[in-house]
């Protein structure tokens, strides 16, 4: 084991803290497998157990667990605790009061401008929700009923999803982000009656204006026959005119702390939008939870489709509630004392699972951020940290490669000595930038716990357990409890040992989503059809000798390169180990002899110039970490990564910049455009 005050690397492991370990929920490794044992082999009992700590208004009238995964036996179905009447909303907040916990902070707000900052009590949040929920049925809102709510990081975000869960409203959050077709798209889709949105917002430096992006899109739901009949409005930037201000006259949108306050136009139509101050002025604070049975939809969220066509990704009441607050008790070792901060955007589903439900479903403290990690400069992250003293961060593998260029001073300035956890989620991280959050961020310290799951499945499926579980840099480790995981070939054949291969689940867990929102059939398509019995994820993994999963990135950033499957994401770990690279994403390109060979984009450090000498080491790297057969055939240069505005790397429009086809389809959840011209000005000549 690790000595008291480190983790110490044995064999490439490294073990949890022992200061951790000695208080965690479950303290070794042998007790995880207990646990995960009687997890999948009684599922039922276990997680029976698990739902006694929450509310239940009656229980499930037929059996508690029931499914069918295998599409050749019947329509694919998953049913727990059917019949079971709960609200998500009363157990979150009510239920948190009625333990004595109603003026424990709920919820830190921290602004874009580090100096605008609030607070939420549990007693103050539920005031506020009950107040929104009436404010909801006056709007003639119900049970059932689809509203969309496209807001920023602030707490009405958050007032307005559990005022949704509260009345049995089925919520569609957008991230304050997407273009104006990307929302009616949405909107349609889901038939939404309502939209919540807010004036506008500040990122960093840059102004938007919600408002307006929303107007735009009610306008182009209607021209496609589908009205939406309200939009309230919070009132976040402006006080009180709708007039554009120029504080200093010289026609440019200044950083916060160097301007006077801007104002924002609104266009205002009286008939459909309402400022959400003003419903709320005399809204009762008092609102009966609608009673919800176990398999009512929660909520619907959106997610890229390979088709282009956006899917309705729906989770329900019960079995949400149950995994995603026993998620985060376990993974993040929760415990009463915690100031936990997750930094993703609610727009996404780490948000909704892991700012919203799993922390309140725990009665945690936490922080709702609204800022951004570089602004007002790379130290923004740490300088939190600490002003809250956070117990528990969870960021995205992106915002630390991000960071990491920087260098070390931006962090190593802050004390963080309050941080015994560190977690990441989506997409796989690399060694390197495991290393660094660990030994730079944590001071070799903390636990890391690096989560996979995915949209689909709600919460954390492959994880460590931090008090638990040693770990490997870059490897997701081992399932939660209840998910059954297997690695198969093409023919959908289990694959024993150490493997690689698709990986699938055998049988469900609580929070698995139930179906695309009017569409089961692509459902059934996208997710059971593939291997008949099993959930397909779409994404490869790795078992090593150990049985420690690696998840090795989507299946379609596979590469077969002369008959050997390669992994995009194990060339980017490579090329990524050489100093002068801060970023790499490889596809595959066509090849006259191999059928498919490498090609790769790498983002440079700055100080570092590219140049063939730089392309050589590349290539050696590579083959000399995976073999001769791996090595790239294009290295390119690419300043910057083609991003979705949640941090994830396009690699349909690097597939397309590989092979010189500028028909790059939808780019309407792309960050920045201008990557594209740089992407292709700088491919090489030959490719």
């Amino acid at each position: 084991m690790a000595d008291s005050e480190n983790s110490v690397e044995m064999e490439g492991l490294y073990q949890p803290p022992n200061e951790l370990q000695k208080d965690a929920h479950v303290k070794s490794f042998d007790q995880y497998k207990e646990m995960y044992k009687k997890s999948v082999e009684e599922p039922e009992e276990f997680w029976k157990e698990i739902a006694k700590e929450f509310y239940w208004k009656s229980p499930p009238t037929g059996r508690f667990l029931e499914y069918n995964f295998d599409y050749t036996q019947g329509p694919i179905s998953i049913k727990w605790m059917e019949g079971a009447k709960t609200n998500i909303c009363y157990n979150v907040l009510d239920r948190n009061i009625e333990r004595g916990l109603g003026d424990k902070i709920a919820f830190y707000w921290e602004g874009n401008d580090p100096n605008d900052h609030g607070k939420i009590t549990y007693k103050e949040l539920l005031q506020k929700v009950c107040k929104f929920a009436n404010v909801l049925k006056a709007q003639g809102i119900k049970k059932g009923d689809r509203v969309a709510i496209y807001m920023p990081m602030i707490v009405e975000l958050t007032i307005a999803m559990l005022a949704c869960a509260r009345i049995g409203a089925i919520h569609s959050i957008v991230f304050a982000g997407y273009s104006s077709e990307s929302l009616a798209d949405r909107i349609i889709d889901a038939k939404c009656l309502a939209v919540m949105t807010a004036d506008g917002v500040w990122r960093g430096t840059k102004l938007l204006n919600l408002k307006q992006i929303v107007d735009e899109a009610i306008r182009l739901s209607g021209e496609r026959s589908h009205k939406v009949s309200k939009c309230i409005v919070v009132r976040h930037l402006s006080p009180s005119d709708e007039e554009v201000i120029d504080g200093d006259g010289d026609g440019h949108d200044e950083p916060p702390a160097k301007r006077p306050y801007r104002k924002l136009k609104i266009n205002w139509h009286s008939d459909r939008d309402v400022w959400w101050h003003d419903v709320m002025k005399d809204s009762s604070d008092i609102s009966e939870p609608e009673w919800m049975d176990a398999e009512d939809p929660l909520f619907m969220l959106y997610t890229s489709g390979s088709t282009g066509k956006p899917k309705g990704v729906l989770h329900t009441v019960g079995g949400y509630m149950l995994f995603t607050a026993t998620t985060f008790k376990y993974v993040f070792d929760y415990q009463p004392d915690d100031v936990y901060w997750c930094t993703a955007d609610v727009g996404w589903i780490t948000g909704h699972s892991y700012v919203c439900y799993g922390p309140l479903g725990n009665g945690a403290t936490s922080i709702i951020f609204e800022g951004t990690p570089m602004y007002p400069d790379a130290g923004r992250l740490w300088e939190v940290v600490d002003k809250y003293k956070v117990t528990k961060f969870y960021t995205a593998p992106t915002a630390i490669r991000s960071l990491m260029k920087f260098g070390d001073s931006f962090v190593t300035k802050y004390s963080r000595k309050s941080l015994k956890i560190l977690g990441t989620v989506g997409e796989p991280i690399n060694p390197e930038a495991w290393l660094w959050y660990h030994k730079v961020v944590g001071n070799g310290k903390c636990a890391i716990v690096d989560t996979f799951w995915q949209t689909e499945t709600g919460g954390h499926v492959i994880t460590p357990l931090p008090g638990a579980t040693a770990t490997k840099p870059g490897s997701a480790t081992f399932p939660f409890f209840g998910v059954v995981p297997a690695i198969v070939n093409d023919e959908g054949k289990e694959l024993t040992g150490a493997a690689e291969g698709y990986l699938v689940f055998k049988q469900p867990w609580p929070s698995i989503m139930r179906t695309v929102y009017g569409d089961h059939e692509r459902f059934e398509t996208t997710y059971f059809k593939k291997f008949p019995g099993c959930y397909c994820t779409g994404d490869g993994a790795r078992r090593d000798e150990d049985g420690y999963i690696w998840i090795t990135g989507r299946i379609d950033d596979m590469v077969n390169v002369s008959g050997h499957l390669l992994s995009t994401a194990e060339v980017e770990s490579a090329l990524i180990e050489h100093k002068a690279v801060t970023e790499a994403a490889s596809v595959s390109h066509p090849h006259k002899i191999k059928g498919e060979c490498i090609y790769c984009f790498v983002t440079l450090k700055q100080g570092f110039e590219f140049t063939p000498d730089l392309t050589t080491e590349l290539k050696n790297i590579v083959r000399a970490k995976i073999g001769p057969f791996a090595q790239p055939d294009f290295i390119q240069n690419a300043p910057a990564l083609p991003k979705t505005r949640s941090g994830k790397i396009m690699r349909r429009i690097l597939r397309k910049t590989a092979v010189g086809d500028r028909q790059l389809g939808d780019t309407s959840t792309l960050a920045d455009e201008s990557v594209i011209d740089l992407l292709f000005q700088n491919r090489p000549n030959d490719a």
